[in-house]
């Protein structure tokens, strides 16, 4: 029996085996042994861009309402200067004043400006004149600059026919301008000018406001 069949069976398959290995080389691919899985190489994908969920939606917001502008309260001072030489009155009202210096002789002015929500103020006048207080529980307390002197005074909290009036009217063909200081203790300080002239000014009746000797009346002061 001829044994020539399983030699060539064999140099057979060495040759298949050398042309494999030939074209190995020859693209440059590894040849996975039978039986090995070769597992996919994993291709980059790329991350999923997270989508804004609805609630991180801008959404318009409301505008913010203005804080609400504070004011000193209303109140109503009457005093004097700390020389004792004149008097003082001071009327606030929804954040503004009006005060009144006078000596009850000749010299006199009249004064006006904001009140800032402590109560402190800043007033001024004709020909210069400025005032400046600030409360200090029920008083006042400040200066002021009249004729170019300056006077540190201290007002009262005002009750009552007490604070501060004035009359301006014509009468008789001449103008007048009166300004009253009524303090706590009942008396009273203020000038009656006539046609530009100054006068010590006649007393009056707070509860009615009549002038003696006058056919005038005098109201209360607001600003």
């Amino acid at each position: 029996m001829t044994r020539s069949g399983p030699l060539f069976t064999l140099l057979g398959g060495l040759l298949l085996a050398l042309l494999l290995l030939t074209l190995n080389a020859t693209t440059g691919t590894k040849t996975a042994p039978a039986g090995d899985k070769v597992s996919p190489s994993a291709s980059p994908t790329a991350s999923p861009t997270s989508s804004p969920s609805a609630s991180a939606s801008p959404t318009s917001e409301a505008p913010t309402p203005a804080p609400s502008k504070t004011q000193a309260p209303d109140a109503d001072y009457a005093g004097r200067t700390d020389d004792d030489s004149s008097a003082i009155a001071v009327t606030v009202r929804d954040g503004k004043a009006i005060a009144y210096f006078c000596d009850g002789r000749d010299r006199e002015s009249w004064l006006k400006g904001d009140v800032a929500a402590d109560g402190s103020m800043k007033l001024t006048g004709k020909n210069g004149a400025r005032l400046e207080a600030s409360p200090k529980g029920d008083k006042l307390t400040g200066t002021a600059n009249v004729d170019k002197q300056t006077f540190t005074f201290s007002a009262d909290r005002a009750k009552k026919p007490s604070g501060l009036y004035r009359a301006t009217q014509t009468v008789r063909g001449a103008r007048l301008d009166g300004g009253w200081i009524v303090l706590q203790n009942g008396a009273q300080v203020g000038i009656l000018t006539r046609d530009g002239a100054r006068e010590p000014a006649p007393e009056i009746d707070p509860a009615s406001g009549s002038v003696t000797g006058e056919d005038l009346t005098a109201e209360p002061v607001t600003p």
